[in-house]
């Protein structure tokens, strides 16, 4: 029983890591303080960003390379927006955050987010727009936050929910008025991290 119980959970966590890898944490297609992707690394390793891109829903990749990020750590979030990296900084009041400003393949109301990595491959994929997915939020002066983690790399607008101050992700205000929590994803998935304790605990005996 618990060999198998181990077998299960280290192949369990194993498979999380693999598919999880990195994902879109957060979004705003317009903002006083310009729109912004978030990206973070939700594997147990660092990722090298060299080559790798962003596209809206013209899904080309190498539209917008994303090598300036360099090597993103495990759980670390990092931001490409409109605004020039800087200015987004001190609006947003970061630290230590990596920002890719001077996006030009802006958001539209209704549009697309497409990761690629350095093989042109789609690491993850995001459409959304409240015209074409009516009911889905639309994230104009507030970040779009998953409303649990099972929502990242789904591709289904309807599990994520406005940022609103006093929420699980940290949301506060901007110089702007905007809200969001641009450059930390909090949440972490409960099951992954009973997993790797009652993984840690079993290699143990």
């Amino acid at each position: 029983m618990k060999r198998t119980l181990a077998t299960l959970l280290v192949l369990a966590v194993a498979t999380w890591s693999a598919n999880a890898a990195v994902r879109i944490t957060e979004w705003m297609y317009s903002g006083a303080d310009g729109e912004f992707i978030e990206f973070t690394n939700l594997g147990s390793t660092p990722v090298d960003f060299t080559g790798w891109s962003f596209d809206d829903n013209s899904q080309i990749p190498g539209s917008a390379p994303l090598s300036a990020f360099g090597i993103v750590q495990p759980g670390e979030s990092v931001i490409l927006t409109e605004s020039s990296a800087p200015g987004f900084i001190a609006n947003w009041g970061l630290v230590g955050v990596k920002v890719i400003g001077g996006l030009t393949h802006n958001l539209g109301r209704n549009d697309e987010i497409n990761l690629y990595d350095a093989s042109n491959n789609l690491v993850d994929r995001l459409t959304y727009g409240d015209q074409n997915f009516p009911g889905s939020i639309r994230t104009q002066n507030k970040s779009g936050n998953p409303i649990t983690p099972a929502a990242l790399g789904a591709n289904d607008v309807y599990q994520w929910q406005l940022s609103f101050v006093g929420d699980g992700f940290g949301t506060y205000a901007s110089a702007g008025g905007d809200l969001g929590n641009p450059g930390v994803y909090i949440p972490e998935p409960a099951s992954l991290g009973l997993l790797i304790v009652a993984a840690a605990l079993l290699r143990r005996r």
